[in-house]
């Protein structure tokens, strides 16, 4: 199964609206060719064991001289279209690049240097669910005296320091408290680590190292439908008005 990132899918369904013959060679990639893309790479790694992620899909922009060339008489065939993707195939990255006019891979390489592709929204709603699941977390909570159901969990880099290589795509999980606020970053809950491997997607290493109180929840809302001034003021309202329309226009993608 493919794992696409949400932030991927929110592009496309905005990119919907799109028109459907290309006004420029440097239109963002739609959602049919999305599809194709699609398509092109499962069709290229069918036995792919431990599944295809899709952390990257945007256009392989031509060249400089190409779009200048274009520019100068647009009556002529637009440059191919091609798009540039980063996709995890059998736990090894790969930067892809598909020519969609004549539905193949073009270029395929394997990146093996440091660090590894972006995170996908499924990748770490996953891990960001382990630690509930984990009955040393629970009881670091418990002592605590907290509520498991008011916290919320989130993913993090765990950052690159010198070392020669690292293989493993690993992600610390760190957690914060609502309980009373939506603006749960005020709230961390100090002193825990939780390690996840992304691959295996397991925990694979957890420190409680030190309790510390964590913040009240009076004056951390931000909301200003919620906020109290201080000493009796009042919040006036703020609005913003164009009255002769804005001093832009779009045309496709091309904002002037």
């Amino acid at each position: 199964m493919a794992s696409i990132s949400k932030s991927l899918l929110f592009f496309l369904l905005s990119a919907l609206a799109t028109i459907p013959t290309h006004q420029h060679p440097l239109d963002p990639v739609t959602p049919t060719e999305f599809t194709k893309v699609q398509s092109i790479i499962h069709n290229s790694y069918p036995k792919s064991s431990h599944g295809t992620a899709f952390h990257y899909v945007g256009l392989e922009e031509p060249t400089k001289h190409t779009i200048v060339s274009w520019l100068k008489d647009t009556a002529t065939k637009a440059p191919p279209r091609q798009a540039f993707i980063i996709a995890r195939i059998n736990e090894t990255t790969h930067e892809i690049i598909v020519d969609l006019s004549v539905h193949r891979i073009i270029s395929d390489k394997i990146y093996d240097g440091y660090g590894y592709p972006m995170f996908t929204f499924k990748e770490q709603e996953v891990a960001n669910a382990l630690p509930f699941k984990y009955a040393p977390f629970l009881e670091s909570v418990r002592k605590r005296g907290l509520k498991v159901e008011e916290i919320v969990c989130t993913s993090f880099a765990i950052g690159w320091y010198g070392e020669k290589k690292r293989n493993r795509r690993i992600v610390r999980v760190m957690c914060n408290y609502l309980d009373g606020t939506v603006n749960l970053y005020m709230r961390p809950v100090e002193g825990i680590t939780v390690t996840v491997d992304l691959e295996e997607m397991k925990i694979i290493g957890f420190k409680d190292r030190s309790t510390v109180p964590v913040p009240k929840a009076d004056g951390t809302d931000y909301r200003g439908s919620t906020q109290k001034p201080p000493f009796g003021a009042q919040l006036n309202r703020i609005s913003m008005v164009q009255s002769d329309g804005p001093s832009f226009t779009i045309e496709g993608h091309r904002i002037r």
